[in-house]
């Protein structure tokens, strides 16, 4: 246990993890040779010598800080390259001759060895963690860039203790095993690395000169950070392993933390004159720091005096506010037990250390690949086939409908059976096109609005411009008044009658326009109805049948371009459980095409009540029943597309129309 000895909170590192020499080199290559061939030993050299280089640095643990972090996670990502290519264990088949030990890092006495790679991974994020713990630590927390480093670091920290317990505690646990890298152990070293960094906000809020209520909170959360890490040192196989000054360090830190957040709200709380509640919370954290003081034999000494400061502070508020409630406010004061939980403020989280230590990018050993990989490897080829199979024949599929929808519907036959053109004038269309383009007939509402808006503050600067015209007659009439003959100049009527020709003019205008918009108005409410029909839009089967080409383009794409190899060689969980989250990526595409074929049902729906209603209005099928038998033909030929690009042979006789 490493103790920071400042004026500032006291608070802990964690020791790293020692280790015996070993060589990795001659078992891993021996093994490659044996299960592989010589020629990929060889090729595997450099790879080789690199794995060894790291963990001799390991051993020698000289290096700083934040260098001896780099170095753990790369090490990391380098055994877990490992892991799926060189089985370690006492199998024969296996890499048999490779031993791992490890010290416990707060029993330096007891080791561990095991034919393990996850007890090697387990030891290395232990002391990843270790070190981000006294990169913290080390940090000048008086300082603002100083509080974010230890801040940050300590949630680094707690981030590697968590990724010890949820994906390498267990693997490596045993008999042969150490207690410092047990899933309690690294679950009670989380909610400590939190607690600190916690305790970094409190120290900000109090720089910052927060409100005593936002300090109150984020106490109350370090306090109950301390708690939780208090309460697993107190359980097997915790309670046994660490030393007794280890436990009374954060059971004592839990008690300062949450009377100060009694000492805190205190002051919030006398601030409105609430004293019972004020005398009550002091004496509450009165009581705490007491009960806490008495097993605190052994805790250094700067914080056993931040906590006898601490104290001084709530019996010196404590005795005035009982004097104030004594003379002026006579209020009971409420038991401490009946007192409301204080409310707690997490501003700190254990930091996502997963992607550091992914080695799914990693190159190292790349040219092994394990028969287990290969299976697994086509085992997922085959299942994105499927996925790519299903989605495809989903869409094709929708493009054969449409087509079939629109045959029974027999359109276009229809739209183009009846006599004349039934298309609009090239010029009526563009302007119906512009209109569309515009917004429709909520687009000419807009536009009414803006002319008026327009309009108005046309008519204000008219009328500002007649005030000020206005204003310089009065004056001209008051100087010539004042001073008689001898005020010379032109009369204001002369100079200003342009000027005042033209704003007549410019009124006349306003009034005109004013009546024209009116109009307008009118009319657009008159045939708004008509004018609906503006809203609408073409049925675009035909963009949706490119959107459909497009998706089947971008699956094709995602497929050939999905290469999971390199983290199926280096995934420590089920094969399964990867396959799953890797197919998931396609389900965005997945939902883009069922997305087109909601949407495709939806337009065929309203393309044959369109074409209802046209086959009523223009009693269809009687007029086609006219038009075959009523008429001779002289046919020429030619083609169109339609739609999603079915192509119709036609045929032209006078100005009739039949596409069959």
């Amino acid at each position: 246990m490493a103790a920071m000895t400042a004026t500032i909170n006291v608070m802990l590192a964690i020791h790293g993890k020692k280790t015996t020499p070993i060589d990795l080199y001659k078992p891993l290559r021996h093994y490659i040779a044996q299960h592989y061939s010589e020629r990929e030993a060889q090729d595997a050299e450099e790879d080789l010598q690199a794995v060894q280089h790291m963990r001799t640095d390991i051993e020698r643990a000289s290096d700083a800080l934040e260098a001896r972090r780099d170095l753990l996670q790369q090490y990391f990502r380098a055994l877990s390259v490992m892991e799926s290519r060189f089985p370690i264990s006492n199998e024969k088949e296996h890499v048999n001759t490779l031993y791992f030990t490890w010290y416990d890092a707060f029993k330096p006495g007891k080791k561990a060895t095991q034919q393990n790679i996850h007890f090697e991974k387990a030891a290395i994020a232990f002391n990843l963690g270790a070190v981000q713990s006294q990169i913290a630590l080390a940090a000048d927390r008086s300082s603002p860039n100083g509080l974010k480093q230890a801040c940050n670091s300590f949630q680094f920290a707690a981030g590697a203790f968590s990724f010890l317990r949820d994906n390498i505690s267990m693997k490596a646990s045993g008999s042969s095993s150490t207690v410092d890298i047990s899933v309690e152990c690294a679950g009670m070293l989380e909610r400590l690395m939190l607690a600190q960094a916690q305790e970094c906000f409190y120290e900000k809020v109090l720089v910052d000169n927060k409100p005593s209520s936002l300090c109150s909170k984020v106490a109350k959360q370090v306090g109950l950070y301390y708690e939780e890490a208090y309460a697993a040192l107190i359980l097997p196989p915790l309670n046994q392993h660490f030393d007794r000054t280890w436990i009374a360090h954060v059971q004592l830190k839990a008690a300062q933390f949450h009377a100060e957040a009694c000492y805190r709200v205190a002051l919030q709380l006398h601030d409105q004159e609430n004293v019972a509640e004020e005398i009550a919370r002091l004496k509450a954290a009165g009581n705490m720091l007491s009960e806490a003081k008495k097993s605190g034999k052994g805790v250094v000494g700067p914080l056993l005096d931040a906590v006898s400061k601490l104290e001084a502070n709530i019996n010196r508020n404590l005795d005035r506010a009982v004097k104030e409630n004594d003379r002026v406010y006579l209020m009971r004061i409420p038991p401490v037990e009946s007192l409301p939980s204080l409310p707690a403020a997490s501003l700190v989280k254990s930091a996502a250390v997963g992607e550091l230590l992914d080695a799914s990018k990693e190159k190292m050993f790349a040219g092994l690949v394990p028969d287990s990989s290969a299976k697994a490897l086509s085992k997922y080829t085959e299942m994105l086939d499927e996925v790519i199979r299903v989605q495809a024949e989903k869409l094709q599929q929708e493009s054969e409908i449409a087509r079939v929808k629109l045959r029974e519907m027999n359109l276009p036959d229809s739209l183009l059976s009846l006599e004349g053109s039934t298309s609009l004038p090239e010029h009526i269309r563009d302007e119906v096109e512009a209109v569309q383009i515009d917004g429709g007939p909520a687009g000419f509402e807009a536009e009414m609005r803006q002319l008026k808006d327009l309009r108005r503050v046309n008519e204000e600067l008219l009328v500002q411009t007649e005030e000020i015209l206005e204003e310089e007659a009065r004056e001209d009439a008051q100087v010539r008044t004042q001073f008689g003959t001898r005020w010379t100049r032109p009369q204001s009527s002369t100079l200003t009658k342009s000027l005042h020709d033209r704003a007549n003019g410019f009124a006349a205008n306003l009034k005109q326009a004013a009546e024209s918009d009116a109009r307008i108005g009118r009319t657009i409410r008159d045939n708004a109805p008509l004018m609906a029909i503006l809203n609408a839009r073409p049925a675009e089967l035909e963009m949706l049948g490119s959107e459909r080409a497009g998706l089947e383009d971008m699956l094709k794409d995602m497929k050939r371009k999905d290469n999971i190899l390199p983290k199926l060689m280096t995934t420590s969980g089920s094969y399964e459980d990867l396959f799953k989250k890797e197919l998931a990526k396609y389900d965005p595409v997945c939902a883009e095409v069922a997305h087109n074929v909601e949407a495709q049902e939806r337009l065929i729906q309203q393309i044959k009540a369109a074409n209802d209603a046209f086959a009523t209005t223009f009693n269809l099928q009687e007029y086609l029943g006219e038009l075959l038998f009523s008429h001779s033909f002289s046919f020429s030929f030619g083609k169109v597309v339609f739609f999603v690009g079915e192509e119709y042979d036609i045929f032209f006789h006078a100005n009739i129309i039949v596409v069959v």
